[in-house]
């Protein structure tokens, strides 16, 4: 509560200017998070009683207007030296053709609290805190079910805008919430409109559950029983394959794949680290790591038991990731870190040596070896009832790493281009490839060093010794 009794002084001089006769609340998120005893960073307030003309006057008086939503009834106002507010009027919304544009929007600075609220997707978003009086206004009992931990719509209106069921996913994966059955059923009923959807909104709603869930699994259960996992498939694939039970006894691919969701939100890396990106990649890395399994599990003979295995799903599921996000159109900065984790999740160095530790760090590009330990520790710890511990392999690839240097990159080459053109080695073809033997004799641990580099492009290029200058 403490982010709604203690409101930015911004905030506390807009609404003394604001005449007797206006009804001002806080609204949406920010009495939610609140409520939660979460921090606010966003506040909204939503402005009863006094109509668009009269309130843009105050808002202009002590700051600027942006009235880029103007015809949502919404004002972007940034007051001097202070963060930009959503102030928007009470409206009604009413369906009036495909996508999340074809509403008609009303403001109306008469309606009620309660008409007002009900074009809210989920009773938790419904509620409203009065500032001026301290008190909440809850038409729908977002209170309770936030105590309850039911996700749960407002009203029929909910169907629609068919997004909200995606934004259902990353609310219970958020909050720990399950999906009331009514609203469960209700998005079930509406399915076959997912095909409105624009792929940035869905992208939009994954990168949240991604970077904000705290119980990522809720938000896959809450996506597979609205009937919505059907149109990731990839991912609804999973359901049902079978895992060996010695090494999986927590069940299918399915139920694996949400342990590792949970069990990567508890690693320290994830705790510690202040990069959305970072957590985005790990976290869909390790969504998608384990796709491959749906084509390439089998059953085999060993020692006369009988076994299952999925050898090279992990080259698979690094294409299925791919068409997973090139299809959610996920920026290319973000598909080309998670394609190399997803690919390389299964590296099991029986002796973490030098080699393998140069050579992993030059597959992982543009990752890094402590991103791919964090992904290959929560897929460690996404078996339960077995142990929680961190396999000593994965320490031992990052604690070899940082010795060797390649933490957060590739090996340097020691031989660059230069080098060969001080030796008067023209640029072409033949250039190219004297580096990339030198690089891979370098990754090998043949050559150890830059002046073990230059001997070998001597003799290998039958050169003279180099002459002196900048280059040598």
């Amino acid at each position: 509560m403490d982010g709604l009794t203690h409101i930015p002084h911004q905030l506390e001089t807009l609404l003394k200017a604001l005449p007797s006769d206006a009804r001002p609340y806080l609204v949406g998120g920010c009495v939610r998070d609140g409520l939660l005893g979460l921090p606010v960073k966003d506040y909204d307030l939503e402005i009863f009683g006094i109509p668009f003309d009269d309130l843009m006057r105050i808002l202009k008086t002590h700051g600027r207007t942006d009235t880029v939503g103007k015809s949502f009834g919404i004002i972007k106002w940034t007051p001097q030296k202070g963060q930009t507010f959503d102030i928007a009027l009470p409206r009604k919304e009413t369906k009036s053709g495909r996508g999340h544009r074809g509403f008609d929007v009303i403001a109306d600075p008469n309606l009620s609290t309660t008409e007002a609220a009900a074009r809210r997707d989920f009773t938790i978003n419904a509620i409203m805190y009065d500032p001026i009086r301290q008190e909440m206004i809850d038409p729908f009992d977002g209170r309770k079910d936030l105590e309850n931990k039911i996700l749960r719509h407002t009203s029929p209106a909910f169907s629609e805008d068919p997004l909200r069921v995606l934004r259902g996913m990353q609310f219970a994966g958020r909050f720990g919430l399950t999906g009331h059955p009514d609203t469960l059923k209700l998005c079930q009923s509406i399915k076959d409109q997912f095909e409105e959807l624009a792929s940035e909104r869905i992208w939009e709603e994954w990168r949240k559950w991604a970077t904000l869930s705290r119980h990522p699994s809720m938000g896959l259960a809450f996506l597979d029983l609205s009937g919505w996992l059907e149109h990731f498939p990839e991912l609804h694939a999973m359901k049902g394959v079978p895992q060996d039970p010695i090494w999986h006894p927590e069940g299918d691919v399915w139920q694996h794949t949400c342990h590792c969701c949970n069990a990567l939100v508890t690693l320290p890396a994830w705790e510690e680290t202040e990069s959305e990106q970072d957590r985005l990649v790990w976290m869909l890395a390790i969504l998608l790591h384990d796709t491959g399994k749906t084509s390439t599990t089998e059953q085999v003979v060993k020692e006369g038991k009988t076994r299952i295995v999925s050898p090279g799903h992990d080259k698979v599921s690094a294409n299925l990731a791919d068409e997973f996000l090139l299809r959610m159109k996920a920026p290319n900065n973000i598909r080309e870190r998670i394609i190399p984790l997803v690919a390389q999740h299964m590296i099991h160095v029986g002796t973490v040596t030098d080699r393998a530790v140069r050579r992993l760090a030059k597959r992982l590009e543009p990752e890094t070896i402590p991103s791919l330990c964090t992904v290959m520790s929560a897929d460690a710890m996404g078996r339960p009832p077995l142990s929680k511990a961190i396999p000593g392999h994965i320490l031992e690839i990052q604690h070899r790493a940082e010795e060797l240097d390649v933490l957060s990159n590739a090996p340097e080459p020691f031989l660059k281009g230069r080098d060969l053109i001080a030796l008067g080695i023209e640029p072409g073809k033949q250039m190219g490839e004297w580096l990339k033997q030198g690089y891979e004799l370098q990754l090998e641990g043949e050559i150890e060093n830059r002046e073990a580099a230059l001997h070998w492009i001597r003799v290998h290029a039958k050169r003279p010794p180099e002459r002196s200058g900048p280059c040598a």
